[in-house]
């Protein structure tokens, strides 16, 4: 079972790879629209999922890891990826950089999480699971502090998933101590996670929208608010027009409830 998810996961991979060298280096192939609908969603419905997963550590919501892995396999995982080397391949290294790292976060912690590398690595502990999270807040650190170049709506996606990681390692540091988290701490990480989710659903669908519109912002707080960086085209502007940069690009995600 692990060998064939591993083969299937490097099969994509490399299938990805090929497509994306066929892209011209300008990345304004007409045939190629920007990937940003697909990594925001893939990054924002995953983690929503995961927030609910997350919250239902508590008494409410009642939502199973069964309904969060294949997500984060095929959707919040694969297509996430795929949707960042195409970003890289059009030569935009922020939101390029979200989706492929963040699209290999959900392939990690699927495997961390589920225990389907139990059999040959042993099983994972709470402290396992803190320290993953650590490690991840600090790549999504990284991008919450540039955020600002991108709109709003994203740079609230950032910075929600940055609390959302500090809670999640603050939760199984708790676990691992030996002291069970108050139903409420995880009810609220799961919230927190599930809203950084929303924010990004939120950009992908104000971009889908403008894109659908001569390019004009319909959603608020998509837009993005600053002029190029470093030569990167702004991640603010609608996905598919013809002329312009495009939109607000987000990572991803979240982990649910574990254990």
């Amino acid at each position: 079972m692990i060998f064939e998810l591993r083969n299937l996961f490097l099969t994509r991979v490399a299938v990805a790879l090929l497509v994306t060298a066929s892209l011209p280096a300008s990345g304004r192939d007409p045939f190629w629209a920007p990937a940003s609908v697909v990594g925001l969603c893939g990054f924002g419905m995953t983690t929503m999922l995961a927030g609910l997963a997350i919250a239902s550590n508590g008494p409410h919501w009642g939502v199973a890891n069964a309904a969060v892995f294949p997500m984060a396999m095929a959707f919040g995982g694969t297509a996430q990826f795929v949707a960042g080397l195409i970003m890289l391949r059009r030569g935009e290294i922020f939101s390029g950089s979200a989706f492929l790292g963040f699209g290999a976060f959900w392939w990690a912690f699927t495997f961390l999480a589920s225990g389907l590398l139990a059999a040959s690595l042993g099983p994972t502990g709470p402290y396992d699971l803190m320290w993953f999270m650590i490690v991840w807040g600090m790549f999504a650190f990284s991008f919450a502090i540039n955020a600002h170049y991108h709109g709003t709506a994203i740079l609230f996606v950032f910075w929600s998933l940055v609390v959302a990681f500090v809670l999640l390692a603050v939760d199984f540091g708790l676990v691992g101590a030996g002291r069970s988290p108050a139903s409420g701490l995880w009810e609220a990480t799961g919230i927190v996670t599930f809203l950084s989710g929303a924010g990004a659903w939120y950009a992908a669908t104000g971009a889908l929208t403008a894109a659908h519109h001569g390019g004009k912002i319909v959603f608020p707080f998509t837009g993005s608010h600053v002029g190029r960086s470093h030569g990167e085209e702004r991640l603010g502007r609608p996905v598919l027009a013809a002329t312009s940069p495009e939109p607000s690009l987000a990572p991803p995600r979240e982990a649910p409830r574990v254990g």
